[in-house]
């Protein structure tokens, strides 16, 4: 899916500029010198390498260190807020930066250590599209932020923080004199959600397009930074990788291309995003990591059977090199993952953000892997099981949970979220939107649930099942039935070590904790009330939203 950018706050007027003179510069690598004067082309002002188009945009690159200096489209200038520049990460520093045209594309090649970037350009096209090679952790590039003059495109959306300098955590988050929340860490969307980020004033767009993030971390269903607002200007991101909330180790490697779009207000094309984007032309330009499209192979998989067709399915691809993911269609399953790098992956197939299927797929150079028919086991998918309740449902994800949908792009404290405290009757019908989505041990630990057992049920023992999405400074349910038995404080599960109920993420391993509640525990009075108290368990984190804490995927009571 895409989303569209901020709403239009109105058209300007801009004065058209003319085309930057080009001129000579000398060039080692497989790319020749350009000494053209046509509009197309590339010249040399002393600090920078001017790049024009050919259409309506002229940028700069910093011969010193691979910054991006300058944005100029239709003669008005973009770039830049408090001094900074657009580049990788805070700025490479030095680094060794060339340039070269070939044809109708040119390539500007930034070196610095083990980290190689690189900047193209099409002539007739308002794009900048860029690739990232980073090696080793021995340079920190986990992003390219793009850096917009303040007051080109306003907004007061999630990520903005234009209106307002009081903080409500750490110096990234933020709350209006409305007591609204705003960061630019609430997206509001998973990487799966989007092709593009920006904005536009309804005569001019400018937009991040990403890149397919097979060298990125955290599957599908992640969410970093995409975009900000504050009082110095806006900031468009590509996340190369981001440490927040992550759940796998940093992958190596080129990322790209990723496009930043100027357009006439509109959308990014079609044929920018990343599932579209065709870059033959780039084949020859001796981009370091580059592979080209006869490289790689496909995954096409026939169907998916057992499937709950209440919720989109997803099959993702990872290995400790790259990860893939897309849409199992609908109707049948179906699935198809182009543009595979060769290897051997372990393929997951998601009900909702919630594995229940893996297997493994061997990728080749140029060839297709066609799958048969992927049958989920009944098993494999915990809402199959029969219960005596249940809240929420197994869907990997808190969706339908008291302030679920708010907390992806606002702080727990926010004036619209509802009350985290306040108790919950099985069979009343509002069972999962009254429970809330995150439960802290300084907040609301001790949450109970109120149901009644037919002698039946009573006479038997049970399993209570607690699902979890992610946990924070290692918060696990402990829980306590009819103040008479409680359960053990159970172990930790990997998750990872950040902040995440917070900065809008809940997206951590999702993980189930069973608990063997005796018979004894239950009331025998088949009128009355069992209750069932949840506590959050854990001797760290701080205090508040910053205590121990967990996202919940669903609760049952099994039969």
């Amino acid at each position: 899916m895409s989303e569209t950018a901020n709403r239009p706050v109105g058209r300007r007027t801009f004065v058209l500029g003319t085309a930057a003179a080009a001129g000579t510069a000398a060039l080692a690598g497989p790319l020749a010198g350009s000494a053209s004067a046509a509009a197309f082309g590339w010249s040399d002002d002393g600090s920078n390498y001017v790049i024009d188009t050919g259409a309506s945009l002229v940028f700069k690159v910093s011969k010193t260190n691979g910054d991006l200096t300058s944005l100029v489209y239709k003669g008005t200038e973009y770039q830049g807020y408090g001094g900074k520049n657009s580049h990788i990460e805070s700025g490479l520093g030095t680094s060794t930066v060339t340039i070269g045209q070939s044809g109708s594309s040119i390539l500007v090649s930034v070196t610095h250590g083990t980290l190689k970037h690189y900047y193209a350009a099409r002539s007739g096209e308002n794009n900048i599209y860029l690739w990232t090679n980073k090696a080793d952790d021995s340079v920190s590039a986990t992003r390219y932020i793009v850096r917009v003059k303040a007051g080109m495109f306003l907004n007061d959306e999630p990520d903005s923080y234009t209106y307002t300098t009081s903080t409500v955590e750490a110096s990234d988050v933020f709350a209006k004199s409305d007591g609204q929340t705003r960061s630019k860490h609430y997206s509001k969307l998973r990487v799966i959600d989007y092709d593009y980020i920006g904005w536009t004033t309804g005569s001019v767009g400018l937009y991040m397009v990403r890149s397919n993030h097979e060298k990125a971390s955290g599957g599908p269903f992640y969410r970093s930074l995409l975009r900000h607002q504050s009082a110095d200007g806006g900031g468009l991101y590509e996340i190369l990788y981001y440490g927040e909330n992550q759940t796998e180790s940093q992958r190596f490697g080129l990322q790209g291309p990723y496009v930043i779009a100027f357009t006439d207000g509109g959308a990014p094309s079609s044929s920018l995003h990343h599932a579209n984007i065709s870059t033959a032309w780039a084949d020859s330009l001796g981009i370091s990591g580059y592979v080209p499209s006869s490289g790689r192979g496909k995954v096409a998989g026939v169907g998916i059977t057992g499937r709950d067709t209440a919720y989109p399915y997803t099959v993702g691809l990872a290995n400790s090199a790259a990860q893939y993911w897309g849409s199992a269609r609908s109707s049948d399953g179906y699935f198809s993952l182009p543009r595979v790098l060769p290897g051997t992956y372990t393929l997951t197939v998601f009900k909702g953000e919630l594995a229940v299927h893996s297997g493994s797929v061997v990728v080749t150079a140029g060839g297709t892997t066609t799958l048969n028919t992927i049958a989920v086991p009944s098993s494999n998918d915990p809402s199959n099981a029969s219960a005596i309740w249940r809240i929420g449902d197994w869907n990997g994800s808190p969706s339908g949970f008291k302030n679920a949908d708010l907390m992806t792009y606002a702080h727990p404290s926010d004036v619209r979220a509802a009350p985290w405290t306040g108790n919950v009757v099985i069979g009343s019908g509002s069972e999962t939107s009254a429970f809330p989505c995150y439960l802290w041990k300084d907040v609301n630990s001790g949450i109970v649930v109120h149901f009644k057992l037919t002698a039946a049920q009573a006479a038997a023992a049970h399993t209570l099942r607690i699902g979890v999405t992610t946990a924070y400074a290692n918060g696990r349910p402990q829980v306590v039935v009819n103040d008479t038995w409680t359960s053990a404080v159970p172990s930790p599960p990997a998750q990872p070590s950040t902040r995440s109920l917070t900065v809008g993420s809940y997206r951590g391993n999702n993980h189930t904790f069973t608990y063997s509640v005796p018979a004894s525990a239950w009331l025998t009075d088949t009128s009355a009330y069992n209750t069932l108290k949840i506590y959050v368990a854990s001797g760290s984190g701080s205090t508040s939203y910053l205590s121990a804490g967990t996202s919940i995927d669903a609760i049952d009571l099994l039969i």
